[in-house]
């Protein structure tokens, strides 16, 4: 298996997806009362998500693979929403699915109805569902990785140990 090719998602088209989100969000007349980003990829457009919706943000992060910033925050958060309140849970990308459901798993004791999912590109192949999304891809179609803003400062290299933590997602 080759190397992916690497696609960079300029600025002004990162702010035309969280537009789009906005957008999203506010036709659906669904207002949580948290948005939550999903570490590392979800933090950005979360916060930039907060800034266009004046909703307040929260964060988990799931890619250090540390409890203390994962799943204890999880398990909190499952409590919030099982006394009533509603979370908006943001990522990057929604690829296989892997991260979208581990946090949908994480939160199954609490009330489906309190949380939804949101996502700048949403791949229709995925193992997971979202609620919200700026872009459509069909992974059988599309092979590209996407760099996104916040990840164009870093190497080539450390792009590519991304990618391989699950190539298959481009294969």
């Amino acid at each position: 298996m080759g190397q992916p090719i690497l696609t960079p998602v300029t600025m002004d088209a990162f702010l035309a997806q969280i537009d789009a989100l906005a957008r999203a969000l506010a036709a659906s007349q669904w207002r949580p009362d948290y948005l939550v980003g999903i570490g590392r990829g979800g933090l950005v457009p979360a916060t930039y998500l907060s800034h266009a919706t004046g909703l307040a943000m929260l964060s988990v992060d799931l890619s250090a693979k540390l409890p203390d910033f994962g799943e204890a925050l999880l398990a909190g958060l499952a409590q919030r929403v099982a006394t009533g309140e509603t979370l908006l849970f943001v990522d990057d990308i929604n690829d296989s699915g892997r991260t979208i459901n581990a946090v949908r798993n994480a939160l199954a004791a609490a009330p489906a109805a309190g949380v939804r999912f949101a996502v700048l590109i949403d791949n229709i192949r995925s193992a997971a569902t979202v609620d919200y999304r700026a872009e459509t891809i069909d992974r059988d179609a599309t092979k590209d990785w996407f760099v996104f803003p916040w990840e164009a400062v870093a190497s080539r290299d450390s792009l590519l140990a991304d990618w391989g933590e699950v190539p298959e997602r481009t294969a």
